[in-house]
């Protein structure tokens, strides 16, 4: 799969400069800064609690109280609450899926925004908007299924389109591979390389990190709330990444020993680290 190509020699669609976020007896980001481009698939990295999900909520205007700043296409945001964040053309699908389990596809994609006249829904319109959006994501959904009769994929992909209906530039993406089979993975990882060839900027958050080695173009690492810089990803493998990310290198993490007759032969080789260490949270 070929991945986007950033342009960094326009503006960036999304920057933040020194950001600081305290919650009582903790700082969860300290001095983070980051920035992505239009047609950018940007990987963000860290332990459980490093600060990704504090990052996320202020792009998603959860949070609205920090120091710093918010940049979107070169000017100065503040989001006050996720309407404001939406307005500005970011587009947020978390872990936790938000769809309401008794509508439709259609009506939970539109949620709150369906079409009307007169004070009349215009259901028709609505599904078939909400079908159209579907195609375009290469998705044989039917919006007049009741979503609680999906399974858990299905809907993920459903919350993906409900994000895309704002027709944002700016997509955040939170372990959205984590509830899908291999199939459903490929699939999306095609809609988001064709996104970002059409210019959406995405930031990509997930611990799996041969899914952020195969899409993104840039890796940034968070460790205890403090962002580590910032790397082109072909500069970089993934023991590297690991490290930055637990602050030691791998080889101290799982150190080299001598085998002893009560060794069984088919254990894996000392030192190196189990294939999982990378690929989950």
């Amino acid at each position: 799969m070929k991945q986007a190509t950033a342009n960094t020699g326009t503006t960036p669609l999304l920057e933040m400069r020194n950001v600081v976020k305290t919650f009582p007896g903790a700082r969860a980001l300290d001095g983070v800064s980051f920035d992505l481009y239009p047609g950018e698939i940007h990987a963000l990295v860290g332990e459980n609690g490093a600060g990704k999900s504090t990052l996320i909520k202020i792009l998603a205007g959860v949070y609205a109280e920090y120091e710093g700043e918010l940049l979107v296409e070169g000017g100065r945001r503040r989001f006050l609450s996720p309407h404001d964040a939406r307005d500005a053309g970011v587009a947020v699908v978390f872990q936790e899926l938000s769809l309401v389990p008794g509508l439709t596809v259609g009506e939970n994609i539109f949620l709150g925004r369906e079409p009307s006249r007169l004070g009349v829904v215009e259901w028709t319109k609505l599904h078939a908007e909400a079908e159209k959006l579907l195609r375009e994501l290469g998705l044989a959904i039917d919006p007049h299924t009741l979503t609680g009769t999906l399974g858990t994929g299905q809907q993920q992909m459903v919350e993906i389109a409900k994000a895309l209906s704002h027709r944002g530039r700016i997509l955040i993406l939170d372990e959205p591979t984590g509830a899908l089979t291999g199939a459903e993975a490929e699939s999306l990882f095609t809609i988001l390389t064709g996104l970002a060839r059409q210019g959406t900027g995405i930031i990509y958050v997930s611990h799996r990190l041969d899914e952020v080695f195969r899409l993104s173009n840039r890796i940034t690492v968070l460790r205890d709330g403090q962002d580590l810089g910032t790397s082109a990803t072909s500069e970089l493998n993934e023991q590297q990444v690991i490290a930055k990310m637990v602050g030691r290198e791998v080889s101290q993490l799982f150190p080299a020993r001598h085998r002893t007759s009560g060794d069984h032969p088919s254990a894996p080789k000392a030192g190196a680290p189990p294939s999982q260490f990378a690929n989950t949270g």
